[in-house]
């Protein structure tokens, strides 16, 4: 197995060159967060990350979270202490509230914080990733002594949080969920039923977490109309704000994954547990969307982060297996990495990575912006942007998880079937990721049916617009850079048809923009990924670094001829409709 090195030279060169970073720096309230200071804060960190959290990986692979005769949970060696450096260290609060004790610096660079994180353990990762999210929604709809009460320590990570949304009856439909949650007469409420898949939902490496738990109040509307969103911590808190006893939850088992053993992932049961209503009765919907919208980014994430750690390890492996004579050597075998397939995986790997970080990176940018910025009409437009932007990075993120995973384990030959490689753990560690937080064809169905609707498809118009603004500048940068403009005016138009025939179907028969929905979102994916390697080729090649001019035009130039001509091939795909999705009865499959 490999060391994890953070790639902090290409998420520089994509802040400060492809996704205007130096904007959000100038936003208010981010002054102090000048992309120099933060190129030193994501330096200090990846050092961190690498050094501290990455060699808890392996271990939390092999010995998983474990929950003890007692009830208890305990954590695999080494992430107890590890988290304990990582809040003494700050890092949790980096990008969070001032107001609370965080460094109130921009998503943006939470999100390089997150990838350096993910990438070391993505297990370890998602404590403070749901976190995070837990956060996001007291922030937006907690009461002022519920903010106080519970952010400054949630914020530092000296208290964790959690999620629970999904039940055994109640997947991916949070509508169909049955727990209670019945008035006390105190203006607490007692909180009844069971919760699955609940990641960190129980844990040793802090005294405190605070479950966010949705359930229906007596007479509650049906459906997801009638859900209210609660809090619920694992320990009472006192007037002093000192812990008291156990609140009335409790860890009935721990699922058994195909991957991410580190992460304890709870099936929890509540009984009369005393609960604090977040907001209003039946509100509970809005909140949630804040929490998954806020994680889909992060999801999204953790594709390209446990993506980049099993390219590290393709590229050593690659330099270091000998095996048979490349074409044109003699007096000796080659190493792998000199054979054109070989070549052509990690080339894949590698574009489609720095790619994706950008698209990233852009998303978050946007957020920034939707935030802070002083102008209306442009936060308006930004959070349309993260609005389209959100589902594309979640799913393109998580399938390029997947597909980049499993090339690093071809890459390994039959090493990369053999545990004691490590490189199969980045593989079944991911394959999540593209399921919670919302399957991908959830996100699909967000992407068709609720973004594509806003100000009747003119958001999505736009944007293509604004891509295609890149031709003039392909075409006046000479002959290296015509087969990334050709290729790239090629597919603008594809996914023009793609938009143009969503939104003539979409009125008159749903069902067939749903059917073509998931191809599409892969249409705009590998577009924008395009697109945005094509951005930093031009960039580069305005600077006076010889050597990364080169190398970002040869990834561009890669992608745009090898990997950017599949979303034309995606277009059929995207417009058939429903038809012969249904043509089969459902016993002929």
């Amino acid at each position: 197995m490999t060391n994890y090195t953070p790639p902090l030279s290409d998420l520089a060169f994509a802040l400060e060159h492809v996704v205007g970073y130096r904007d959000v720096a100038q936003l208010p309230g981010f002054e102090h967060a000048d992309f120099d200071t933060v190129v030193e804060v994501l330096a200090e960190c990846g050092e961190f990350m690498a050094g501290v959290i990455a060699p808890t990986n392996r271990v939390g692979d092999l010995e998983g979270a474990q929950r003890q005769p007692d009830g208890t949970v305990k954590t695999p060696t080494g992430f107890k202490e590890a988290y304990k450096q990582f809040v003494d260290s700050g890092w949790s609060g980096v990008a969070l509230s001032e107001e609370f004790g965080g460094g109130g610096f921009p998503r943006t660079v939470g999100l390089g914080i997150q990838e350096f994180m993910l990438a070391s353990n993505m297990a370890f990762s998602l404590c403070p990733l749901l976190t995070h999210g837990a956060i996001d929604a007291l922030m937006h709809y907690g009461s002022p002594e519920q903010k106080q009460r519970y952010l400054p320590k949630m914020i530092s990570g000296e208290w964790t949080g959690t999620m629970n949304l999904t039940e055994p009856q109640a997947g991916s439909d949070v509508g169909a969920l049955t727990t209670r949650a019945v008035p006390n007469g105190d203006g607490t409420y007692a909180i009844t039923g069971q919760k699955i898949f609940i990641t960190w939902g129980d844990h040793d490496v802090a005294d405190q977490i605070v479950h966010l738990v949705l359930a229906r109040t007596p007479g509650a509307p049906e459906g997801t109309r009638g859900i209210s969103c609660f809090i619920v911590p694992k320990v009472m808190v006192n007037d002093d704000e000192s812990l008291g006893e156990r609140n009335g939850v409790e860890t009935v088992s721990l699922e058994h994954k195909m991957g991410i053993h580190g992460s304890p992932t709870c099936v929890l049961a509540y009984e009369n547990a005393t609960g604090y209503l977040i907001g209003e009765e039946n509100k509970g919907m809005r909140i949630m969307f804040v929490m998954m919208n806020s994680a889909r980014l992060s999801v999204g994430m953790q594709g390209l982060a446990v993506a980049d750690r099993a390219y590290q390890q393709s590229v050593q492996y690659a330099k270091d297996r000998i095996q048979g004579k490349a074409i044109g050597v003699t007096g000796r075998d080659s190493a792998i990495i000199e054979f054109p397939d070989v070549r052509r995986m990690l080339m894949t790997q590698k574009a489609y990575l720095a790619g994706l970080r950008r698209l990233l990176l852009l998303t978050a940018v946007h957020t920034d912006i939707s935030t802070n910025s002083p102008d209306e009409a442009t936060r308006v437009r930004s959070d349309e942007i993260v609005g389209l932007l959100t589902p594309i990075a979640k799913s393109f993120g998580t399938d390029l998880g997947n597909e980049l995973t499993s090339l690093a384990v071809q890459i390994h030959g039959g090493m990369g079937f053999i545990e004691e490689t490590g490189v199969a753990q980045h593989y079944r560690d991911i394959r999540i990721a593209a399921i919670y937080e919302g399957t991908n064809g959830i996100q699909a169905a967000d992407l068709v049916g609720r973004k594509m609707p806003v100000r009747g498809g003119s958001s999505f118009l736009e944007f293509i617009a604004s891509m295609r603004e890149i031709e003039p500048l392909l075409a006046e940068a000479g002959d290296e850079f015509a087969s990334i403009r050709e290729e790239l005016a090629r597919q603008f138009t594809a996914l023009e048809k793609a938009t143009g025939w969503m939104l003539r179907t979409g009125m008159s028969d749903p069902n067939a923009v749903l059917a073509g929905s998931t191809p599409y979102q892969r249409m705009w994916g590998v577009v924008t990924a395009g697109w945005l390697l094509a951005k930093g080729a031009l960039a580069a090649s305005k600077l006076p670094n010889a050597e990364r001019a080169a190398d970002e035009l040869a990834v561009a130039r890669f992608y745009a001829e090898q990997l950017l001509p599949q979303s034309s091939g995606l277009l059929s795909a995207a417009t058939a409709g429903a038809r012969d999705l249904f043509a089969l009865s459902e016993d002929k499959f």
